[in-house]
């Protein structure tokens, strides 16, 4: 029996922990103590930090392992990258991972491989993030250059010293370095794509298009395929993947993209070397009428997976549930009739639970995907959804 380990048992880790399950494979997975429900899904568990890449590769090689993937975190992917360039395993390298880990290293392959992306510069405090923003203009993004889940990441609007101050302790707070970067802010649409490589060649780019929360910045709350772009448009779009695909060194993990559309002009924020979270891998499931969980766990055990293009799947919407105040789930109400074209309603929590008002990705208490014959057959079954679910939260009295 295959080996497989699965840095991260969270709930974006457990389709993927199930997939291999069912595929037969020996499946290990890594994660800190907690409350995750990936745990109860594995044949052994190793409570060890996803960031600890020394740790992961000795259980690695104490485990003779076949494979090891993730899914919807950027922070595990540097110990993916540790672990199959020790152990000669398919998968992300352990220099690409670095790269597509850190935002700084990120942009810097991207300039130098062609890649359309906005101006930036690296700061280390306040003072140097006020001069760089005198060179760039306002709006401008500070973020954080090693976290996750719209971790970290401020939008500055005005250029106070206070705005920029809050924004730079937020960025080294959730961080691991003593610099950040301060990026150009390019205002367009924002879109996405999801991707795989497979023995050095890209074998989908699927874009896709964002519900997203306005807060300190955009947070993506959903998504929706097809996008409805222009042809030569689109043709861009895998072409900026391919390049930053090349630029970073990724081969044998799926990718994670995201865009900026202004002017006709496709501009790359981050490239992930690990699939989406917010339903994606499962939108690419019911596109193209293939199993991306499975093509995930194949391309880490080395297997070779064909390119393909459309295939005849379906148009497809998800969208994340979310509470609007902090406090205490105290009712939950669901449809009573779940439509055909209903491919999952799901709560992480029941009633009892706390659970927090939205901010970042992780802060979701469920999901809804839908699909249809067309995008607005799925759009408008989402919207029923929504419409008939109604969960009741009694919002935390403050004291003091």
């Amino acid at each position: 029996m295959k080996k497989v380990m699965i840095l991260g048992a969270g709930i974006y880790q457990v389709p993927l922990i199930k997939k291999a399950k069912e595929m037969g494979l020996y499946t290990i997975v890594v994660s800190i103590r907690g409350n995750y429900p990936g745990f109860a899904l594995a044949d052994q568990v190793y409570y060890i930090n996803t960031t600890d890449a020394d740790q992961i590769l000795k259980t690695a090689e104490e485990e003779k392992i076949d494979g090891i993937c993730t899914a919807g975190t950027d922070v595990t992917v540097p110990a993916i990258g540790k672990v199959c360039d020790a152990l000669g395993l398919k998968g992300v390298s352990y220099d690409a991972a670095v790269c597509s880990a850190n935002k700084s290293e990120m942009k810097k392959r991207f300039v130098s491989g062609g890649v359309c992306t906005a101006a930036y510069q690296i700061a280390h405090n306040t003072d140097e993030a006020k001069k760089i923003i005198d060179t760039l203009g306002l709006p401008v993004m500070i973020k954080s250059v090693d976290s996750s889940g719209s971790r970290g990441i401020t939008k500055i609007h005005q250029g106070t010293a206070e705005e920029i101050a809050a924004a730079v302790d937020l960025a080294l707070a959730v961080s691991k370095k003593d610099y950040f970067v301060v990026e150009e802010c390019i205002e367009g649409i924002e879109f996405g794509a999801q991707a795989l490589v497979n023995h050095g060649q890209v074998i989908f780019v699927m874009p896709h298009g964002d519900y997203v929360f306005q807060g300190d910045t955009g947070v993506p709350v959903g998504h929706y395929v097809p996008y409805e772009i222009s042809g030569d448009l689109l043709l861009e779009s895998e072409r900026q993947v391919e390049l930053s695909v090349k630029s970073l060194g990724l081969d044998n993990c799926a990718v994670n993209a995201d865009f900026i559309l202004k002017d006709d002009k496709v501009y790359v924020l981050e490239i992930g070397a690990r699939s989406g979270a917010t339903c994606l891998p499962e939108m690419v499931s019911i596109y193209y009428d293939v199993d991306f969980y499975k093509m995930i766990l194949q391309t880490a055990l080395g297997e070779k997976i064909d390119k393909f293009g459309v295939r005849q799947g379906k148009p497809n919407a998800c969208r994340l549930i979310t509470a609007d105040r902090t406090g205490t789930i105290k009712e939950i109400r669901l449809p009573k009739t779940i439509d055909m074209n209903v491919v999952d309603i799901s709560l992480d929590y029941g009633t009892g639970d706390h659970v927090n008002r939205f901010h970042i990705g992780p802060d979701r208490i469920g999901q809804v995907i839908t699909k249809g014959e067309t995008l607005q057959e799925a759009v408008e079954t989402m919207n029923r959804v929504f419409e008939e679910t109604d969960i009741v939260i009694e919002e935390d009295v403050v004291h003091g």
